[in-house]
């Protein structure tokens, strides 16, 4: 890749330790890493972008996601409010069951593209998709997509190995068996994951949750993560409290910590139902939270008391979570929400905190979250995976004097100007690079309508 040098950056928010911001600085690259940050850098042998009335920003880091969901946007019939999470899944897994390869190499194309357009550039999936449409490739599509686009990824290979007749919200022709699910951990740990710095690809253990598993099912996910050195995650406190009371006699949060399942290699995702004791022992293990604001708004569920939690020392990051509770991959939009929803429920809930701790949730906390010490912030010899938004557009006339709080507080939410992984450009100027969009777009739609809309209109899920 050689060398690139970001000349005259209007300001370089590098979300460090000091919250340093840069002001009138060049940043040189070579490869995948920062080599300095510092005004007048000269190279002549490096490509020059002109960063003139930009703001750089860390790529922002993505902690909660449905890659496959991205086809089912836009549907009423699929909606939250006025129903719990089990009965939504109960209504949900009627199009999961009939996704194919196809459906998921788009699908997860289309929330690709979404991310990278609106400064992603390290995204996690939760992918538990494994039906007899799919066999077990659905998850090779979706690095496949990842590389494609360019984009850094984290696969959650998730199970759910209940089935409906013991009581889950699982079709029994959709549920795995836990040594099948391990044995495929292992097969996607040996084939994807890199733990090296800077590596694109990785692989993450992550039952869907504890409600629609055999009890097993979570304790070989420990054992394999011991084993790997591999991170763990599932989905918790999102409405499921009692049901686990009626079956073990305590709360999931308790039943996580009775097998193991919490600690500083473990995050959790929503954690909206939880109560200030139960927000204490995740704090006390180490174990983080993805705040997904998309679907607490859409369904009217709790806002998280984010001052508490950190109080209580939780790393909190940020996940637009899957389209069919968002209907949107744009983590721009899930900072705008975030820090809304805190401003509105704050007095009540210890306090609001600012747009521009928001934006530390996604970049700073999301590295931490996935292990990553190379990720997260700009400084010399980090990953080069940034972001820039145009400071001179005449919309942000007279907010520029704050580049830490403005994309929060100001609503930025649109295509940023540029978005880099690993020190190669992948987005610029409202285009992917080297990728045809019109093309991809034509032959999703078409994969997603052969699918699922023809399909599941037997359903009434797509009218």
């Amino acid at each position: 890749m050689g060398k690139i040098l970001i000349k005259n950056a209007k300001a370089i928010v590098s979300c460090d330790a000091l919250d340093t911001v840069y002001r009138d600085c060049d940043m040189l690259i070579e490869n995948e890493q920062i080599l300095d940050i510092a005004p007048g850098i000269e190279c002549p042998d490096a490509e020059v972008i002109d960063a003139t009335d930009k703001f750089v920003y860390p790529g922002m880091i993505n902690t909660h996601h449905h890659f496959f969901q991205t086809f089912v946007r836009n549907l009423t019939t699929i909606d939250y409010p006025n129903m719990t999470v089990p009965e939504w899944l109960d209504i949900w897994f009627k199009t999961v069951r009939f996704v194919d390869n196809d459906v998921m190499y788009y699908s997860s194309c289309t929330a690709i593209a979404d991310l990278l357009k609106h400064g992603c550039t390290t995204a996690f999936d939760h992918h538990y998709v494994f039906n007899s449409y799919t066999g077990k490739e659905s998850a090779d599509r979706e690095f496949e997509a990842a590389k494609d686009l360019g984009i850094r990824f984290v696969c959650g290979r998730a199970t759910n190995t209940l089935p409906k007749s013991m009581g889950s919200s699982i079709p029994d022709d959709m549920h795995e068996e836990t040594d099948e699910f391990i044995d495929h951990c292992r097969s996607l740990i040996k084939r994807y994951h890199d733990d090296s710095r800077y590596s694109m690809s990785q692989v993450v253990i992550a039952p869907c949750q504890p409600m629609n598993s055999y009890e097993d099912t979570f304790t070989e996910s420990l054992k394999l993560a011991k084993e790997t050195g591999c991170h763990l995650h599932t989905h918790l406190g999102e409405g499921e409290s009692e049901i686990m009371k009626d079956r073990w006699g305590v709360r999931t949060v308790e039943w996580c910590r009775q097998r193991g399942f919490l600690g500083e290699n473990v995050w959790l995702a929503h954690c909206w139902e939880l109560t200030s004791d139960e927000y204490k022992v995740l704090g006390d293990t180490g174990t983080g939270v993805s705040h997904c604001p998309g679907p607490a708004v859409l369904a009217g569920f709790p806002i998280l008391p984010m001052k508490e939690m950190m109080s209580y020392g939780i790393n909190i990051s940020l996940g637009c979570d899957g389209a069919a509770s968002n209907d949107s991959s744009n983590l721009l939009d899930s900072v705008r929400m975030a820090f809304l929803a805190q401003c509105y429920f704050g007095k009540e809930r210890g306090g609001a905190i600012s747009a521009y701790d928001i934006l530390k949730l996604a970049t700073v906390n999301g590295a931490k979250t996935l292990g990553r010490p190379d990720l997260g912030h700009l400084a010399k010899g980090m990953a080069a995976d940034l972001f820039m938004i145009d400071a001179g557009a005449l919309e942000l006339a007279g907010a520029i004097h704050d580049p830490k709080n403005i994309l929060g507080r100001c609503g930025v939410t649109g295509d940023v100007w540029l978005t880099m992984v690993n020190g190669k450009v992948v987005f610029k100027d409202h285009q992917l690079i080297g990728i045809d969009e019109k093309k991809l777009a034509k032959e999703g739609d078409a994969a997603q309508k052969k699918c699922l809309r023809d399909v599941c209109e037997a359903f009434e899920i797509y009218r």
